[in-house]
């Protein structure tokens, strides 16, 4: 009997080559608060009577204003470029500022990519978080004097400038072409986003990776948005940069409301200090005492609701559902509204002791009031009693 034939073993497939990135670029943005708020009409004359290229007043380029629209849209200058020392060589890169009325200035460093492998991509931005992020060591430097570059020209258009700076910063790697047309989903299949989003080299956890990949956002079958707290994945094949500009505001409505919770947390307790040294005036002063601190306390509330509803719309959104829930979750996940709460508890704080303030400076009057009635009257008696 004959030995049975050996079954055929198929080959392994081959493993998916790796995508090459035809054009493409990583964005490190860099924001400050400087200022109660900055002209821009008159930050662009400046700007264009000392600078060799103009600035311009730009909303959002791919959507119609009816569907969502800056308040006021911000100014944008150009710098001139920045060499950048990266792992592996120098590489240069181009330098843009925006300028926002209610007193951020937002930094764009971007590396174009070209040709490089999906690996190489993120590596350039590991590479650029690296050079200019908030761990390296000579980025503090480096975003100091891109900031003097603005700040100086802009001076007399700079309104009430801030002694300290808060300052936020944010990763963008964005993909416009690759060498093979893909839709999303494919996308996702295709490639590892986990060092890219986290900078991370060992393997994480299924749930981890759960977690990270779950803010992702699609509105064609062949772009896509992946947000993180500190970076964002862009798929963007026809180019459009709404999605960019939107996240860019996300995080400068973030800076403007730590801005003015970390405000009101050094205030109150000088507030309650100040409370109380009135309520250790003698009586006879303590009236005035009492108005002149509810007119410090009202003015601050007016200013601070002011600038906070200035920079709350900044952005108005009317009719785009989908830059609607991408401005919406990166909104949620930098925890804007949080602070935004913790703003309004303070605020209200503020407007209690306000109240209370005002209500003892009517008292206090009320009361200095009577006093003086009841010795005229008293004095008005003796007088009689005197002449009789």
């Amino acid at each position: 009997m004959s030995a049975p034939a050996a079954e055929a073993v198929a080959p392994a497939a081959a493993p998916p080559a790796d995508l090459l990135v035809r054009a493409g670029q990583v964005t490190a943005l860099r924001l400050f608060d400087i200022a109660y708020a900055i002209d821009l009409k008159r930050a662009e004359s400046l700007w264009a009577a000392r600078a060799p290229r103009a600035g311009e007043r730009r909303g959002l380029a791919g959507t119609p204003p009816k569907a969502m629209s800056f308040g006021e849209p911000p100014l944008i200058l150009p710098l001139p470029p920045l060499r950048l020392g990266l792992e592996g060589g120098g590489a240069e890169a181009q330098v843009t500022a925006r300028i926002y009325d209610f007193g951020v200035v937002s930094l764009a460093v971007t590396l174009p990519v070209a040709d490089l492998p999906w690996s190489g991509f993120a590596a350039r931005a590991n590479q650029l978080q690296q050079a200019v992020g908030p761990g390296a060591a000579a980025a503090g430097a480096l975003w100091r004097d891109l900031l003097d570059a603005v700040r100086g020209p802009l001076r007399e258009a700079i309104e009430r400038p801030a002694g300290t700076h808060i300052e936020e910063d944010y990763l963008l790697a964005v993909v416009n072409r690759l060498d093979e047309p893909l839709g999303a989903e494919a996308l996702l299949e295709r490639v590892d986003l986990i060092p890219l989003l986290t900078g991370e080299t060992r393997p994480l956890s299924a749930g981890a990776q759960a977690e990270l990949l779950r803010q992702r956002f699609s509105y064609y079958t062949d772009d896509l948005v992946v947000l993180t707290w500190d970076r964002a994945f862009l798929y963007e094949p026809r180019g459009d940069t709404d999605v960019r500009d939107v996240l860019e505001v996300a995080n400068a409505q973030l800076l403007e409301m730590r801005f003015y919770d970390e405000l009101l947390d050094a205030e109150l307790p000088r507030i309650y200090d100040t409370v109380e040294a009135a309520r250790r005036t003698p009586f006879l002063l303590s009236a005035r005492r009492y108005a002149r601190l509810a007119r410090r306390l009202h003015g601050l509330v007016a200013e601070v609701t002011e600038l906070t509803e200035h920079a709350d719309n900044a952005l108005q959104v009317t009719e785009d559902v989908y830059l609607a829930r991408v401005y919406a979750a990166a909104m949620a996940l930098f925890r804007v509204p949080v602070v935004g709460a913790a703003v309004d508890r303070k605020l209200q704080t503020l407007r209690e002791t306000y109240q209370a303030l005002y209500d003892e400076a009517h008292s206090s009057r009320a009361e200095l009031l009577e006093i003086t009635v009841v010795l005229l009257i008293t004095l008005e008696v003796v007088l009689s009693l005197v002449r009789h």
